[in-house]
């Protein structure tokens, strides 16, 4: 049988149309899932929108629109978004999806049988724009250290869910990795968050304050709140689509910080109560900033990924998006670090070398022989990154190659030479660095393929080029002035 890989990206919420870091996230997916496909596995990669809650309730009333209507609108926008990344996911779920909703008051239904949920009061401090209750310790000068606005002191009817009651259970499967939190700052977060303490919370909000919600099963004054029904996307990604049993558990889930607890708590929570495989990896990347400012829809400091792609071009903002941040790490977003990479790495440096070498072997040819060069390339520190989600170390190495490469142009001189051997071994190179930047610039990598005649598939890359006619393509990347 063949590997699986199952990779989510959290679903965005459809409050605004998407930024750049929700294409950050979605981009690293996408990547991922590229990689596991270059080894012939079967792969599902899932990502969507989370429409319900009160904030698209106040909203689209703002707006004077339906909330169904609003919501088809912005899931359009990511959709569009994501079609201009080149992302390959698989499916894009939306909470509104009948079958989506569907499975969600059975699983409600099963957690309120279990006594699992109960009816109580609710105290705690919310943040709108979270969508998510606050500790006071939370708090920073009395408001939400993200949106920077006091929360709402909320006390009011809710069912509540357990969560205090898997605490110690949550705690071992953390500890002992078998529900892998990277990186490693990040799980010892969760470990003292955990043993700080889990307080129940909250599953249902009051109809009658928030109707655009699932109603509840068991009674029709409550709408689910948030977490069961953005939370069971995961599972209802795969059943809608006849594929839990074959890829669940999810081998990795990616998501920013700011909804690591909750993912880290009441998601694994949930999973336990309902007797589900919990996922294997759950992997936290960093924040964008913009002058060292987090880059927020709420703080209406976004970059519009629709507009870098229309300027920059897919290839060029996926590859910096990844190359210019250590994966799992903050970083800041800056359009003239992308134009610096665009021109200097990608014109410069991979482009130059494919038309260089592509155009001495339409003229001259290439002749079988040992390509010693491919030596220099570390493909076993390439797979070691990936296995440990480190993208930016991973395309570093690969672009090291290149600078090899374009380091031999310099020595051979194939241009003097007309060496039919050294333009080999170039070509050759070639195809493996094609190969392994199709999950970074799939467009790039499938036209380098197409020019230098090689199938893109991790199989290939130790396997001789084929002599081919090779032709001189077009300009990879234009110089931006």
């Amino acid at each position: 049988m063949k590997k699986t890989f199952y990779v989510t990206t959290p679903i965005y919420y459809a409050n605004a149309e998407p930024h750049v870091g929700s294409a950050y996230t979605t981009i690293a997916a996408d990547i991922l899932a590229r990689w596991h496909k270059l080894f012939g596995e079967k792969v599902f990669f899932l990502t969507g929108t989370d429409e319900h809650g009160q904030k698209i309730q106040e909203i689209a009333e703002k707006a004077g629109k339906d909330p169904q209507k609003f919501v088809d609108e912005i899931a359009g926008k990511f959709k569009e978004a994501f079609k201009l990344l080149n992302i390959s996911n698989d499916f894009f779920i939306r909470t509104t999806n009948k079958e989506h909703e569907k499975d969600v008051k059975k699983i409600l239904q099963e957690l309120y049988d279990k006594k699992l949920i109960y009816k109580g009061e609710y105290e705690a401090y919310y943040c709108v724009g979270c969508e998510q209750y606050l500790n006071k310790s939370d708090l920073v000068d009395g408001c939400c250290p993200l949106h920077k606005k006091e929360p709402e002191s909320r006390k009011e009817e809710a069912y509540l869910f357990k969560l205090s009651s898997f605490q110690d259970k949550l705690l071992k499967l953390i500890k002992s990795e078998e529900y892998n939190i990277l990186p490693l700052k990040k799980r010892n977060e969760v470990i003292s968050f955990i043993e700080s303490g889990l307080q129940d919370v909250s599953f249902s909000r009051l109809k009658e304050k928030v109707y655009w919600g699932i109603e509840l099963p068991f009674d029709n004054k409550h709408t689910c709140f948030v977490w069961v029904d953005a939370f069971w996307n995961y599972v209802t990604g795969l059943k809608i689509n006849n594929k839990f049993k074959t890829f669940w558990p999810a081998n990795l889930q990616l998501m920013a910080n700011d909804i690591l607890r909750v993912h880290a708590t009441i998601w694994p929570a949930l999973l336990l109560a309902t007797g589900n495989k919990l996922p294997k990896n759950l992997f936290i990347h960093g924040y964008f900033a913009i002058n060292g400012q987090k880059m927020s829809k709420s703080l209406g400091n976004a970059i519009s990924p629709i507009h870098l792609v229309g300027k920059y071009g897919a290839d060029s903002l996926r590859y910096f998006l990844i190359r210019n941040i250590p994966f799992g790490q903050d970083g800041d977003f800056s359009e003239q670090a992308l134009v610096d990479r665009h021109n200097n790495e990608l014109a410069n440096k991979l482009g130059n070398l494919v038309s260089r070498v592509a155009a001495l072997a339409e003229k001259n040819r290439i002749e079988k022989t040992e390509n010693k060069l491919l030596k220099k390339l570390k493909l076993g520190e390439i797979e070691k990154h990936f296995k440990n989600y480190e993208l930016d170390k991973a395309l570093n190495l690969i672009f090291a190659f290149v600078d090899e490469c374009n380091f031999y142009v310099q020595i051979k001189k194939p241009w003097e030479t007309e060496d039919k051997k050294v333009l080999y071994e170039l070509a050759d190179s070639i195809k493996a660095i094609g190969i392994l930047l199709w999950p970074f610039i799939p467009s790039t990598s499938e036209k380098i393929a197409k020019d230098f005649g090689f199938k893109i598939a991790y199989s290939e890359i130790e396997k001789p080029l084929k002599i081919s006619k090779i032709k001189k393509g077009e300009i990879l990347f234009k110089k931006i002035g």
